[in-house]
C-alpha cells in the first residue's frame, strides 16, 4: 500500500501553490501586515475553490477530505499567506454541515461571499473570571484572540461546549482588533452585552470535530511554514560566504540543516495521516489530532530558531522577512491549545490522566 498524496490532490497541491507564488509574495504579506485587506487573496482562492473544499455537494461544495484541507493548509502556511482559511473554509464548514439546517450559510461560505470566524478561545483554556455563557437564545461574556477580524459571524463555544453563530452586526457584540506578533493573521476579542446568538449545536461531539480539524490544519500550515524556513535557510547558506568559502560548506551549518530536516520530514507524515484518521478512523480521530498539534508545534519551534540562526544577524532583520514565518509558528503553537493543555487532553484521551 502507498501512503501519499493521490494525483488529484498533487494537483490540488500545485494550483495552490502556483496561485500563492504569483499573486501573495512576501511584499504582498507586508501590505497585509501594514493594515491592507485580504479580500483579494481570498476572492483568488475562491476562483480556486478553496473554500467549498468540505461544503457539502448539496450545498455548492466540492465535499472533499480533510487530507485535502492539510495540503491546502500547508501551502498557505509556506507562503505565510493571509485569509480566513482555517474559519470559513475548515472549522465553520465543519460544524455546519454536522449540525445540519444551514443550507444558506454553507452554500454562502462555499461561494466565498460569507466569512465565519472562530471563537473557541474560552472553551479550551479558559482565563480565570472569564466565560461565554447563553441563556434564551442569547449569550453574554468574551472570547479572546477570535480569528479573523473581518468575519460577517463567529462561531462561538461556550463554556459548556455548545456553539453558536453570531452575526457580526448583532447588537450588543463589541470586536476590538488584537495587536499580536503574528501579522499575517488578525484576531480579535470578542465581547458579547446579551448578543442574540444561533444555536448551531449542543452536541459536543460536533464540537470535539470541529476543534479536532482545527488542530490538524494548524499543523499543516507549521508544517508548511517551517518547510519554507528549511528552504530559505539552505539557500542563504548555498550564498553566504566567509573565508571566501559559502557558509553551507562548514559543519556546524550543514549539521543544522540536516537535523532541521530530519525532524520535519517525519511530521509530514503524521500531519497526512491525523487528517485521514478525521474521516476515515474516528476512534483515533482525536487523540491523533492532539498529538499532531502538538508535536508539529515543538518542531515548528526548533526549525524555526535553529533557520534565522543559519541565518545569522540577517534572520531578524525586515529585509529577509523570515520573522513573518517565526512567528506564524509561534502563534500556531498557542491557537486552540498550546502543546502542554493538548497533550494533557490527548493523557486524558488514553486513560492516563
Amino acid at each position: 500500500m502507498r501512503f501519499g498524496l493521490s494525483e488529484e490532490q498533487t494537483l490540488l497541491e500545485d494550483s495552490v501553490n502556483r496561485f500563492l507564488r504569483d499573486h501573495v509574495a512576501l511584499d504582498r504579506v507586508r501590505t497585509y501586515a501594514d493594515g491592507d485587506s485580504d479580500d483579494d487573496i481570498w476572492q483568488g482562492l475562491t476562483e480556486l475553490g478553496i473554500p467549498a473544499l468540505l461544503v457539502p455537494e448539496a450545498q455548492g461544495g466540492v465535499e472533499l477530505s480533510p487530507l485535502d484541507a492539510a495540503v491546502v493548509a500547508e501551502s498557505l502556511g509556506y507562503h505565510v499567506a493571509p485569509g480566513p482559511f482555517l474559519g470559513s473554509a475548515v472549522m465553520a464548514p465543519t460544524a455546519l454541515a454536522s449540525a445540519g439546517d444551514h443550507d444558506e450559510e454553507l452554500s454562502a461560505l462555499a461561494a466565498g461571499e460569507f466569512r465565519i470566524g472562530i471563537a473557541f478561545g474560552e472553551s479550551i483554556g479558559r482565563r480565570i473570571e472569564a466565560q461565554v455563557t447563553a441563556a434564551g437564545g442569547r449569550i453574554s461574556g468574551s472570547s479572546l484572540f477570535a480569528f479573523d477580524a473581518d468575519a460577517d459571524a463567529y462561531l462561538v463555544a461556550d463554556s459548556n461546549h455548545h456553539l453558536y453563530l453570531v452575526r457580526a452586526a448583532a447588537t450588543g457584540l463589541e470586536r476590538a482588533v488584537l495587536t499580536t506578533v503574528d501579522r499575517t493573521r488578525r484576531t480579535v476579542e470578542l465581547t458579547y452585552n446579551n448578543v442574540e446568538a444561533e444555536l448551531v449545536s449542543d452536541d459536543t461531539s460536533v464540537y470535539e470535530a470541529t476543534l479536532d480539524i482545527g488542530r490538524v490544519m494548524l499543523a499543516a500550515d507549521t508544517l508548511g511554514a517551517a518547510q519554507a524556513m528549511i528552504d530559505q535557510a539552505v539557500a542563504y547558506a548555498k550564498q553566504r560566504e566567509q573565508f571566501n568559502r559559502p557558509i553551507a560548506s562548514f559543519q556546524a551549518v550543514k549539521h543544522m540543516c540536516a537535523e532541521m530536516t530530519a525532524s520535519l520530514e517525519p511530521c509530514r507524515a503524521m500531519v497526512w495521516f491525523a487528517a485521514h484518521a478525521l474521516a476515515d478512523l474516528p476512534d483515533e480521530a482525536r487523540v491523533t489530532a492532539c498529538h499532531t498539534k502538538a508535536h508539529l508545534a515543538e518542531v515548528g519551534k526548533f526549525v524555526a530558531k535553529t533557520a534565522t540562526e543559519v541565518h545569522g544577524g540577517m534572520g531578524f532583520t525586515d529585509l529577509l522577512g523570515l520573522h513573518y514565518w517565526f512567528k506564524r509558528c509561534g502563534s500556531n503553537r498557542q491557537w486552540l491549545g498550546a502543546p502542554e493543555l493538548v497533550r494533557e487532553e490527548a493523557a486524558q484521551l488514553q486513560g492516563l490522566a
